[in-house]
Protein backbone atom coordinates (compact mmCIF):
# COMPACT_ATOMS: atom_id res chain seq x y z
CA UNK A 1 0.00 0.00 0.00
CA UNK A 2 0.86 3.59 -0.19
CA UNK A 3 0.88 5.39 3.12
CA UNK A 4 0.24 9.51 3.20
CA UNK A 5 0.85 11.04 6.35
CA UNK A 6 -0.60 14.30 7.03
CA UNK A 7 -2.47 13.32 3.95
CA UNK A 8 -4.78 17.02 4.16
CA UNK A 9 -7.83 17.07 1.72
CA UNK A 10 -6.37 15.01 -0.64
CA UNK A 11 -3.69 16.71 -2.91
CA UNK A 12 -1.42 13.65 -3.20
CA UNK A 13 -4.30 10.71 -2.94
CA UNK A 14 -6.26 13.00 -5.82
CA UNK A 15 -3.44 12.80 -8.10
CA UNK A 16 -2.48 8.87 -7.61
CA UNK A 17 -6.42 8.66 -7.80
CA UNK A 18 -5.69 10.29 -11.64
CA UNK A 19 -3.08 7.51 -11.87
CA UNK A 20 -4.99 4.85 -11.06
CA UNK A 21 -3.71 4.18 -7.86
CA UNK A 22 -4.76 5.04 -4.15
CA UNK A 23 -3.12 5.27 -0.93
CA UNK A 24 -4.25 5.78 2.60
CA UNK A 25 -4.28 8.89 4.52
CA UNK A 26 -3.58 9.75 8.53
CA UNK A 27 -4.69 13.34 9.12
CA UNK A 28 -6.02 14.59 12.39
CA UNK A 29 -8.74 17.74 10.88
CA UNK A 30 -11.81 16.83 10.87
CA UNK A 31 -13.36 18.95 8.09
CA UNK A 32 -9.80 17.42 5.48
CA UNK A 33 -11.22 13.78 6.69
CA UNK A 34 -14.47 14.90 5.84
CA UNK A 35 -13.44 16.09 2.23
CA UNK A 36 -10.84 12.78 2.00
CA UNK A 37 -14.28 10.97 2.36
CA UNK A 38 -16.62 13.10 0.12
CA UNK A 39 -13.63 11.72 -2.33
CA UNK A 40 -13.87 8.42 -1.73
CA UNK A 41 -10.51 8.08 -0.17
CA UNK A 42 -9.82 5.60 2.61
CA UNK A 43 -8.56 8.00 5.55
CA UNK A 44 -7.74 7.07 9.55
CA UNK A 45 -8.24 10.20 11.17
CA UNK A 46 -5.23 10.52 14.01
CA UNK A 47 -2.91 12.09 15.68
CA UNK A 48 0.23 11.39 13.44
CA UNK A 49 2.64 12.20 16.43
CA UNK A 50 0.82 9.39 18.19
CA UNK A 51 -0.01 6.52 15.83
CA UNK A 52 1.76 3.49 15.96
CA UNK A 53 3.95 2.50 13.12
CA UNK A 54 3.73 -1.57 13.53
CA UNK A 55 0.56 -1.82 11.89
CA UNK A 56 2.18 -0.88 8.73
CA UNK A 57 5.31 -3.00 9.01
CA UNK A 58 6.17 -5.23 5.91
CA UNK A 59 2.98 -3.54 4.51
CA UNK A 60 3.86 -0.18 3.39
CA UNK A 61 5.51 0.41 -0.54
CA UNK A 62 5.28 4.28 -0.91
CA UNK A 63 5.60 6.64 1.87
CA UNK A 64 4.11 10.18 1.33
CA UNK A 65 4.76 12.84 3.77
CA UNK A 66 3.49 16.95 3.61
CA UNK A 67 3.81 18.28 7.23
CA UNK A 68 2.49 20.75 8.47
CA UNK A 69 4.16 23.90 7.59
CA UNK A 70 2.03 26.49 9.83
CA UNK A 71 5.83 26.62 11.91
CA UNK A 72 7.52 27.16 9.39
CA UNK A 73 5.41 29.19 6.58
CA UNK A 74 5.92 32.92 5.86
CA UNK A 75 2.58 33.57 6.55
CA UNK A 76 2.87 32.38 10.40
CA UNK A 77 5.70 33.24 13.16
CA UNK A 78 7.97 31.18 11.68
CA UNK A 79 9.25 29.75 15.11
CA UNK A 80 10.02 26.49 12.96
CA UNK A 81 13.15 28.03 12.44
CA UNK A 82 13.66 28.91 16.05
CA UNK A 83 13.14 25.37 16.95
CA UNK A 84 15.06 23.78 14.15
CA UNK A 85 17.72 22.66 15.75
CA UNK A 86 15.46 20.24 18.27
CA UNK A 87 13.83 18.93 15.09
CA UNK A 88 17.67 18.03 13.31
CA UNK A 89 18.27 16.62 16.73
CA UNK A 90 14.82 14.86 16.78
CA UNK A 91 15.30 13.07 13.42
CA UNK A 92 19.02 12.21 14.18
CA UNK A 93 17.61 10.32 17.42
CA UNK A 94 14.65 8.36 15.34
CA UNK A 95 16.98 7.31 12.73
CA UNK A 96 18.81 5.62 15.33
CA UNK A 97 15.89 4.37 17.09
CA UNK A 98 16.02 6.79 20.16
CA UNK A 99 12.37 8.16 20.37
CA UNK A 100 13.20 11.75 22.60
CA UNK A 101 10.27 13.45 21.25
CA UNK A 102 8.57 14.20 24.59
CA UNK A 103 11.50 15.76 26.07
CA UNK A 104 12.33 17.76 22.80
CA UNK A 105 8.83 18.89 22.38
CA UNK A 106 8.75 20.97 25.63
CA UNK A 107 11.84 22.95 24.19
CA UNK A 108 9.87 23.92 21.24
CA UNK A 109 8.68 27.16 20.77
CA UNK A 110 5.54 25.84 18.57
CA UNK A 111 4.40 22.62 19.25
CA UNK A 112 3.87 21.52 15.28
CA UNK A 113 7.73 22.21 14.75
CA UNK A 114 8.38 18.73 15.63
CA UNK A 115 5.76 17.18 13.28
CA UNK A 116 8.59 17.44 10.24
CA UNK A 117 10.51 14.73 12.03
CA UNK A 118 7.78 12.50 12.10
CA UNK A 119 8.59 10.75 9.12
CA UNK A 120 11.30 9.15 10.46
CA UNK A 121 10.07 7.43 13.11
CA UNK A 122 8.01 5.90 10.01
CA UNK A 123 10.80 5.02 8.14
CA UNK A 124 13.06 3.80 10.80
CA UNK A 125 9.94 1.02 11.46
CA UNK A 126 9.49 0.29 7.81
CA UNK A 127 13.08 0.48 7.58
CA UNK A 128 13.61 -2.32 9.09
CA UNK A 129 11.91 -4.74 6.63
CA UNK A 130 13.56 -3.29 3.80
CA UNK A 131 10.51 -0.86 3.17
CA UNK A 132 9.52 1.37 1.78
CA UNK A 133 10.04 1.54 -2.07
CA UNK A 134 10.27 4.61 -2.78
CA UNK A 135 9.23 8.43 -0.10
CA UNK A 136 8.38 11.68 -1.76
CA UNK A 137 8.17 14.68 0.79
CA UNK A 138 7.06 18.18 0.81
CA UNK A 139 6.76 21.25 2.35
CA UNK A 140 7.68 25.18 2.47
CA UNK A 141 11.57 26.15 1.02
CA UNK A 142 12.58 26.65 4.52
CA UNK A 143 12.47 23.39 5.36
CA UNK A 144 15.35 22.42 2.87
CA UNK A 145 17.62 21.63 5.36
CA UNK A 146 16.25 19.35 6.96
CA UNK A 147 15.42 17.89 4.16
CA UNK A 148 18.94 17.30 3.63
CA UNK A 149 19.38 15.45 6.76
CA UNK A 150 16.77 12.75 5.83
CA UNK A 151 18.65 12.09 2.53
CA UNK A 152 21.96 11.97 4.37
CA UNK A 153 20.24 9.67 6.55
CA UNK A 154 18.01 7.58 3.92
CA UNK A 155 21.49 7.45 1.66
CA UNK A 156 22.80 5.32 4.19
CA UNK A 157 20.08 3.26 4.06
CA UNK A 158 20.36 2.37 0.47
CA UNK A 159 18.24 5.29 -1.53
CA UNK A 160 19.03 7.28 -4.08
CA UNK A 161 18.31 10.61 -2.80
CA UNK A 162 17.30 13.86 -4.32
CA UNK A 163 16.76 16.82 -2.72
CA UNK A 164 15.91 20.66 -3.72
CA UNK A 165 13.62 23.37 -4.60
CA UNK A 166 10.79 23.12 -7.27
CA UNK A 167 8.54 25.66 -8.31
CA UNK A 168 4.83 24.39 -9.18
CA UNK A 169 4.37 26.74 -12.25
CA UNK A 170 7.28 24.70 -13.91
CA UNK A 171 4.70 21.85 -13.77
CA UNK A 172 1.60 23.22 -15.13
CA UNK A 173 0.17 24.35 -11.80
CA UNK A 174 -1.06 28.42 -11.90
CA UNK A 175 0.93 29.31 -9.01
CA UNK A 176 4.28 29.70 -8.52
CA UNK A 177 4.27 28.10 -5.32
CA UNK A 178 7.85 27.08 -4.52
CA UNK A 179 8.32 23.74 -2.62
CA UNK A 180 10.87 22.11 -0.78
CA UNK A 181 11.25 18.32 -2.23
CA UNK A 182 12.85 15.05 -1.15
CA UNK A 183 12.58 12.18 -3.32
CA UNK A 184 14.07 8.52 -2.44
CA UNK A 185 14.00 5.37 -4.00
CA UNK A 186 15.10 1.72 -3.49
CA UNK A 187 14.76 0.57 -7.02
CA UNK A 188 15.44 3.99 -9.36
CA UNK A 189 18.21 7.10 -9.63
CA UNK A 190 16.03 9.53 -7.62
CA UNK A 191 15.37 12.90 -9.86
CA UNK A 192 13.03 16.00 -10.32
CA UNK A 193 10.65 15.13 -12.91
CA UNK A 194 11.21 17.50 -16.15
CA UNK A 195 9.95 20.82 -15.91
CA UNK A 196 6.95 20.77 -18.44
CA UNK A 197 6.47 24.80 -18.48
CA UNK A 198 8.27 27.76 -18.51
CA UNK A 199 7.70 31.58 -18.07
CA UNK A 200 8.32 31.75 -21.70
CA UNK A 201 7.58 28.94 -23.69
CA UNK A 202 10.10 26.81 -25.27
CA UNK A 203 9.84 24.74 -28.83
CA UNK A 204 10.73 21.40 -29.50
CA UNK A 205 14.66 21.02 -30.64
CA UNK A 206 16.77 18.22 -30.67
CA UNK A 207 17.54 17.92 -27.72
CA UNK A 208 14.67 18.16 -25.28
CA UNK A 209 10.63 18.48 -25.81
CA UNK A 210 9.73 21.93 -25.69
CA UNK A 211 8.15 23.26 -22.34
CA UNK A 212 4.62 25.08 -22.74
CA UNK A 213 4.06 28.69 -20.85
CA UNK A 214 3.26 28.94 -17.47
CA UNK A 215 -0.63 28.27 -17.44
CA UNK A 216 -2.59 31.51 -16.11
CA UNK A 217 -4.95 32.13 -13.66
CA UNK A 218 -7.17 32.98 -16.33
CA UNK A 219 -6.61 29.56 -18.07
CA UNK A 220 -7.23 27.80 -14.87
CA UNK A 221 -10.35 29.17 -14.09
CA UNK A 222 -11.62 29.37 -17.86
CA UNK A 223 -11.67 32.61 -18.14
CA UNK A 224 -11.46 34.75 -21.35
CA UNK A 225 -9.02 37.90 -21.06
CA UNK A 226 -11.75 40.56 -20.54
CA UNK A 227 -13.92 38.35 -17.78
CA UNK A 228 -14.08 39.60 -14.53
CA UNK A 229 -14.94 38.43 -11.03
CA UNK A 230 -18.53 39.54 -10.26
CA UNK A 231 -19.46 41.28 -6.87
CA UNK A 232 -22.01 40.22 -4.96
CA UNK A 233 -24.62 40.99 -1.76
CA UNK A 234 -23.76 40.17 1.74
CA UNK A 235 -24.54 37.00 3.07
CA UNK A 236 -24.06 34.85 5.92
CA UNK A 237 -21.57 32.24 5.82
CA UNK A 238 -22.17 28.42 6.47
CA UNK A 239 -22.47 27.24 10.45
CA UNK A 240 -19.39 28.62 12.13
CA UNK A 241 -17.93 30.11 9.32
CA UNK A 242 -19.19 33.69 9.79
CA UNK A 243 -20.25 36.72 7.27
CA UNK A 244 -18.85 36.14 3.83
CA UNK A 245 -19.00 39.01 1.48
CA UNK A 246 -19.30 36.96 -1.74
CA UNK A 247 -20.62 33.63 -1.83
CA UNK A 248 -19.85 31.49 -4.49
CA UNK A 249 -23.50 30.50 -5.01
CA UNK A 250 -24.22 34.47 -6.26
CA UNK A 251 -21.71 34.78 -8.65
CA UNK A 252 -22.88 31.78 -10.49
CA UNK A 253 -26.19 32.94 -10.84
CA UNK A 254 -24.05 36.09 -12.25
CA UNK A 255 -21.51 34.91 -14.46
CA UNK A 256 -22.62 36.44 -17.52
CA UNK A 257 -21.90 39.13 -15.87
CA UNK A 258 -18.55 39.65 -16.81
CA UNK A 259 -17.71 42.40 -18.36
CA UNK A 260 -19.23 41.52 -21.76
CA UNK A 261 -20.95 44.92 -21.72
CA UNK A 262 -22.98 47.08 -19.11
CA UNK A 263 -24.99 44.28 -17.26
CA UNK A 264 -28.31 45.19 -15.95
CA UNK A 265 -30.54 43.29 -13.32
CA UNK A 266 -33.61 41.59 -14.36
CA UNK A 267 -36.74 43.01 -14.04
CA UNK A 268 -37.54 42.97 -10.09
CA UNK A 269 -33.94 42.59 -9.00
CA UNK A 270 -33.35 43.87 -6.07
CA UNK A 271 -29.33 44.98 -6.07
CA UNK A 272 -28.36 45.03 -2.27
CA UNK A 273 -25.11 46.84 -1.28
CA UNK A 274 -22.17 44.94 -0.48
CA UNK A 275 -18.94 45.96 1.74
CA UNK A 276 -16.79 47.35 -1.86
CA UNK A 277 -19.18 49.88 -2.37
CA UNK A 278 -18.84 51.97 0.69
CA UNK A 279 -21.06 54.22 2.42
CA UNK A 280 -21.29 56.36 -0.63
CA UNK A 281 -23.50 53.62 -2.51
CA UNK A 282 -26.88 54.83 -1.24
CA UNK A 283 -26.28 58.11 -1.98
CA UNK A 284 -25.27 58.23 -5.51
CA UNK A 285 -27.72 55.56 -6.36
CA UNK A 286 -30.86 55.60 -4.27
CA UNK A 287 -32.11 52.96 -2.20
CA UNK A 288 -35.61 50.84 -2.43
CA UNK A 289 -37.15 52.96 -0.10
CA UNK A 290 -35.97 56.27 -1.41
CA UNK A 291 -35.97 55.22 -5.18
CA UNK A 292 -39.55 55.52 -7.35
CA UNK A 293 -40.81 52.62 -8.56
CA UNK A 294 -40.77 54.33 -11.92
CA UNK A 295 -37.18 53.97 -12.37
CA UNK A 296 -34.82 51.20 -13.24
CA UNK A 297 -32.53 49.64 -10.85
CA UNK A 298 -29.04 51.06 -10.81
CA UNK A 299 -26.57 49.28 -13.08
CA UNK A 300 -22.87 48.52 -12.37
CA UNK A 301 -21.34 51.47 -14.72
CA UNK A 302 -17.93 49.97 -13.75
CA UNK A 303 -19.16 47.49 -16.65
CA UNK A 304 -18.93 49.51 -19.73
CA UNK A 305 -14.89 50.25 -18.94
CA UNK A 306 -12.62 47.64 -19.79
CA UNK A 307 -10.11 46.58 -16.60
CA UNK A 308 -7.45 45.11 -15.54
CA UNK A 309 -7.77 42.42 -13.08
CA UNK A 310 -4.88 41.06 -10.55
CA UNK A 311 -4.53 38.75 -7.48
CA UNK A 312 -3.25 39.94 -4.47
CA UNK A 313 -2.13 36.77 -2.63
CA UNK A 314 -2.61 37.64 0.79
CA UNK A 315 -2.62 40.07 3.50
CA UNK A 316 0.76 40.80 4.14
CA UNK A 317 2.60 44.41 3.27
CA UNK A 318 4.53 42.31 1.03
CA UNK A 319 2.39 40.47 -0.87
CA UNK A 320 2.79 39.11 -4.57
CA UNK A 321 0.36 40.48 -6.70
CA UNK A 322 -0.03 39.01 -10.33
CA UNK A 323 -1.75 39.47 -13.14
CA UNK A 324 -5.07 37.77 -14.71
CA UNK A 325 -3.01 36.54 -17.85
CA UNK A 326 0.39 34.85 -14.99
CA UNK A 327 0.30 32.49 -12.40
CA UNK A 328 -0.80 33.45 -8.98
CA UNK A 329 1.71 34.14 -6.24
CA UNK A 330 2.11 31.54 -3.63
CA UNK A 331 -1.56 31.48 -2.23
CA UNK A 332 -1.59 31.76 1.90
CA UNK A 333 -4.86 31.23 3.83
CA UNK A 334 -5.73 29.70 7.25
CA UNK A 335 -6.36 32.32 9.31
CA UNK A 336 -6.15 35.13 5.92
CA UNK A 337 -8.56 32.91 4.18
CA UNK A 338 -10.25 35.94 2.78
CA UNK A 339 -7.88 38.30 2.22
CA UNK A 340 -6.61 37.06 -1.14
CA UNK A 341 -8.39 39.68 -2.95
CA UNK A 342 -8.93 40.33 -7.10
CA UNK A 343 -7.76 43.75 -7.62
CA UNK A 344 -9.20 45.81 -10.52
CA UNK A 345 -8.08 48.66 -11.95
CA UNK A 346 -9.76 50.41 -14.88
CA UNK A 347 -7.93 51.06 -17.94
CA UNK A 348 -10.26 52.71 -20.23
CA UNK A 349 -13.04 54.99 -20.64
CA UNK A 350 -14.73 57.31 -22.65
CA UNK A 351 -13.92 60.81 -21.96
CA UNK A 352 -17.65 61.88 -20.87
CA UNK A 353 -17.71 58.96 -18.48
CA UNK A 354 -17.24 59.21 -14.67
CA UNK A 355 -14.03 57.29 -13.75
CA UNK A 356 -14.98 54.22 -11.53
CA UNK A 357 -12.86 53.41 -8.29
CA UNK A 358 -10.63 50.38 -8.23
CA UNK A 359 -12.45 47.64 -7.04
CA UNK A 360 -11.55 44.86 -4.34
CA UNK A 361 -12.86 41.19 -4.71
CA UNK A 362 -12.80 38.27 -2.64
CA UNK A 363 -11.44 34.78 -3.78
CA UNK A 364 -14.09 32.29 -3.45
CA UNK A 365 -13.07 28.57 -1.97
CA UNK A 366 -13.69 27.11 -5.51
CA UNK A 367 -11.51 29.64 -7.24
CA UNK A 368 -8.82 29.29 -4.72
CA UNK A 369 -9.17 25.30 -5.25
CA UNK A 370 -8.41 25.48 -9.07
CA UNK A 371 -5.74 27.61 -8.80
CA UNK A 372 -4.70 24.70 -6.45
CA UNK A 373 -5.29 22.59 -9.14
CA UNK A 374 -8.22 20.68 -7.93
CA UNK A 375 -11.37 20.30 -10.05
CA UNK A 376 -14.22 22.60 -9.91
CA UNK A 377 -16.50 19.49 -8.60
CA UNK A 378 -13.88 18.27 -5.60
CA UNK A 379 -16.31 17.91 -2.89
CA UNK A 380 -14.74 19.86 -0.02
CA UNK A 381 -16.49 19.89 3.10
CA UNK A 382 -16.83 22.84 5.58
CA UNK A 383 -17.38 26.33 5.75
CA UNK A 384 -15.46 28.89 3.44
CA UNK A 385 -13.39 29.60 6.01
CA UNK A 386 -12.16 25.36 6.70
CA UNK A 387 -12.35 24.77 2.87
CA UNK A 388 -9.44 27.89 2.57
CA UNK A 389 -7.50 26.27 5.27
CA UNK A 390 -7.63 22.77 3.68
CA UNK A 391 -6.97 24.15 -0.16
CA UNK A 392 -3.62 26.26 1.52
CA UNK A 393 -2.57 23.26 3.60
CA UNK A 394 -2.54 20.98 0.42
CA UNK A 395 -0.24 20.38 -2.10
CA UNK A 396 -1.41 20.74 -5.45
CA UNK A 397 -2.02 17.63 -7.14
CA UNK A 398 -0.81 18.70 -10.40
CA UNK A 399 2.30 18.83 -8.98
CA UNK A 400 1.64 15.63 -6.67
CA UNK A 401 1.01 14.03 -9.96
CA UNK A 402 4.61 14.52 -11.29
CA UNK A 403 6.18 13.78 -8.73
CA UNK A 404 4.14 10.39 -7.78
CA UNK A 405 4.16 8.93 -11.81
CA UNK A 406 7.46 7.03 -11.62
CA UNK A 407 7.50 5.27 -9.08
CA UNK A 408 4.00 3.81 -10.31
CA UNK A 409 5.47 3.45 -13.34
CA UNK A 410 3.07 5.49 -14.90
CA UNK A 411 3.32 8.37 -17.96
CA UNK A 412 1.11 11.67 -16.85
CA UNK A 413 -0.09 13.33 -19.14
CA UNK A 414 -1.13 16.81 -18.72
CA UNK A 415 -5.03 16.47 -19.92
CA UNK A 416 -5.39 14.80 -17.15
CA UNK A 417 -5.71 17.18 -15.10
CA UNK A 418 -8.36 19.06 -15.75
CA UNK A 419 -8.31 22.43 -14.07
CA UNK A 420 -11.79 24.31 -14.66
CA UNK A 421 -14.38 21.17 -16.06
Amino acid sequence: MILDLFAGPGGWSHALSVLGSRDIGLEWDPWACKTRSAAGQLTVRTDVAMYPTWPWVGRVRGLIASPPCQAWSMAGKRLGLLDQPLVHQAVADLAAGRDTREELLSACRDERSLLAAEPMRYLHALHQVGAPEWFLAEEVPDVLPLWRQYAAILRTWGFSVWTGILNSADYGVPQTRRRAILIASRVRTAEPPPPTHAKVAEPETLWGPGREKWVSMAQALGWGANDRPVPTVCAGGGPGGGPEPFPSGSRKTLTDARDRGSWVPRPGAVILQSRREGSGWAERHGTRENRGTDQPAPTFTAEAHRWSWSLRSNSQANATTRRLDEPAGTLFFGNRANECVWLGEPVAAELHQEQPEPESIRITAQEAGLLQTFPASYPWAGNKGQVFSQVGNAVPPRLAGHLLAPHLGKHLDPDDFTLAA
